[in-house]
């Protein structure tokens, strides 16, 4: 098992990764549009958030426009003039001018799916070894994405780095559980305790085909789960084939 000082460095990494994220803004303006008041009515606030006093309350049959997002609150503004925000959750019944429902999905699970970029941090066993695993990746289009792997292994007699670049499949990427497939290339390196009498450092190439599943855990953060089998090529007779298995967390921007 991973040592406690190895998950205090795990976790003060993740968390030191996510604080540098930019703060969130106001999104962009939706796409004006009318729509009518079908719930007995839908209050206004002065600000987007709970905290706000109501200083308006539109009544059923009312129409509104929708003006501004942030976050879960929409800027609204009736046909009296009156402008305020109101909660996703009050709009979702509202009806557009020919009549249909307009969807108002979740915001944060809008994000997961236009996500670009990925860090995260795991741990598990290369070869019943424990291992931590740092990745990077980026989405080139909707299911495919490259990934970058840093990964090292405390074993009883051994250490072992390795690097590997991988490209990724993720049919359902759409999906809040959602397989994935990877294959790539890398660099393997093994170097004995030297408490051992004539062993040699290993320095390698190595290629690994990965399945793996990732879960829309909250916000921007995402739980991740990977079977990995490794081959290292220690020379032109001779490969070696290692398998890890690694959970761990990784946010998305």
């Amino acid at each position: 098992m991973p040592t406690p000082r190895s998950i205090r460095v795990l976790c003060a990494l993740v968390l030191s990764l996510s604080a540098a994220l930019p703060a969130a803004a106001a999104d962009e303006a939706p796409d004006t549009q009318r729509l009518q008041v079908t719930d007995p009515y839908i209050e206004l606030r002065t600000g987007p958030g709970r905290g706000y006093p109501i200083f308006f309350v539109a009544a059923r049959a009312e129409w509104i426009e929708v003006h501004l997002r942030y976050t879960d609150w929409y800027k609204v503004r009736t046909d009296g003039g009156k402008e305020g925000w109101v909660h996703r959750r009050q709009l979702v019944t509202t009806l557009t001018e020919a009549g249909a429902s307009r969807s108002f999905r979740d915001i944060a699970f809008d994000d997961f799916l236009q996500r670009r970029a990925e860090f995260g941090a795991g741990w598990g066993h290369f070869k019943a070894e424990p291992m931590l695993k740092f990745w990077a990746g980026y989405k080139l289009s909707e299911s495919i994405g490259i990934e970058a792997t840093l990964g090292q292994v405390q074993g009883i007699f051994s250490g072992t780095n390795f690097w590997h670049v991988n490209l990724q499949l993720e049919p359902w990427s759409d999906q809040r559980i959602s397989p994935f497939f990877a294959v790539g290339v890398g660099n393997f390196k093994n170097i004995p305790n030297t408490s051992l009498v004539a062993a040699t450092p290993t320095d390698a190439k190595l290629s690994n085909a990965s399945l793996g599943v990732r879960y829309y855990l909250t916000e921007r953060f995402v739980l991740r789960a990977d079977y990995s089998i490794y081959t290292a090529f220690l020379n032109d007779t001779r490969s070696g084939e290692y398998r890890a298995i690694t959970g761990g967390i990784s946010f998305f921007f």
